[in-house]
């Protein structure tokens, strides 16, 4: 049967957080919030396992946003005085942390919410985390400097701190560390010149299955809008594929169901293994198994069945629970349905 994986992120419960929101507030504070994190994510490992997901994850239930996050526990950035900052090349505005001086994990990040799931599951652990060029354009520098060799430098420098992080989770027992790269597909001439280099440092010694995630991003209305302005082939992929291809990353998920993305690219990826977007994270309607399996059947005239993972196209957290959770079951089934037609 083909293999079946989520991007990332799964909805917060009501009773954690805020809904429908991709920064949401929470609705509780010091131990409570701690066990709240920890009971949402039990939650969503029990909800990933009963849907049949081969590969299952934290769904993201302890982190404000898949970047911030990270961000939260390193020293050098300055979250009193958030600023207002356009991201993915201006797409749409969001209030962001500012670096003010050099970048020092203050401790772990990820240790409870990757041992918890750790302890309480059998199957492949994935565990995401931001990738180095997607932090430099979710936060405001004051430190670097102006220009190309600024985001350079500092994404280097986080690149040094999420792989002491990512060395760590491969400590507690991750199978797979994925780094979310959506400017890739913003800057992707930087993407290949740099990114993918920054990327290969923080994933860099690992002995574990490395991945990279790179899409179109979340089901929110700016992305949606932003999409509609690129034409009737998405060509991004086109240009960081053949730098990714090349690289040490063991794994690449892509966009695929209800994009424009031309299917051909994913034969840029040879080596790898692919996380084909089956599932649409900017649609309420639940996708059908017929409908997934055509999709896997899509991707296997350019990728081979053994390297083919089912997955979505990006992360779930902006949707509502009851959505999410369908189109996890929906996944599942289609790719069942795909494993007797492609047998």
């Amino acid at each position: 049967m083909f293999r079946t994986a989520i991007a990332g992120s799964l909805p917060k419960p009501s009773w954690l957080a805020e809904t429908g929101k991709l920064w949401p507030e929470w609705k509780a504070a010091g131990p409570e919030l701690e066990r709240a994190k920890a009971d949402a994510t039990l939650l969503w490992l029990k909800v990933q396992e009963d849907a049949g997901l081969a590969i299952v994850g934290d769904g993201e239930q302890s982190r404000q946003h898949f970047v911030h996050g990270f961000l939260a526990r390193i020293e050098g950035i300055d979250f009193e005085h958030k600023v207002k900052m356009g991201i993915r090349n201006n797409r749409y505005d969001a209030m962001v942390p500012q670096v003010v001086g050099p970048l020092r994990l203050a401790g772990r990040v990820h240790a409870t919410e990757a041992r918890l799931v750790r302890a309480h599951t059998d199957r492949l652990l994935k565990f995401t985390l931001p990738g180095p060029m997607t932090i430099v354009d979710t936060v405001a520098d004051r430190y670097y400097g102006e220009g190309k060799a600024g985001r350079i430098k500092m994404a280097f420098a986080f690149a040094e701190l999420l792989n002491q992080e990512a060395l760590a989770l491969e400590s507690d027992g991750v199978d797979i560390v994925q780094f979310d790269e959506p400017a890739f597909n913003v800057y992707m001439a930087e993407a290949a010149e740099w990114g993918v280099a920054a990327l290969e440092r923080a994933a860099k010694g690992l002995r574990c299955k490395t991945a990279v995630h790179i899409c179109y991003g979340y089901g929110i209305q700016a992305n949606v809008d932003w999409k509609a302005t690129l034409g009737e082939q998405w060509r991004q992929y086109e240009q960081v594929f053949p730098a990714l291809a090349r690289s040490a990353i063991d794994q690449v998920s892509l966009e695929c169901f209800h994009s424009h993305v031309p299917p051909e690219l994913m034969r840029l990826l040879e080596g790898k293994e692919v996380m084909v977007g089956v599932i649409d994270v900017a649609s309420d309607r639940i996708e059908t198994p017929e409908e997934i399996a055509e999709t896997i059947g899509l991707a296997l005239q350019h990728v081979p069945k053994e390297r083919l993972i089912a997955c979505t196209n990006c992360g779930l957290a902006p949707m509502r629970r009851e959505v999410a959770e369908a189109k996890l079951a929906a996944l599942v089934r289609g790719a069942a349905l795909a494993s007797e037609r492609f047998a």
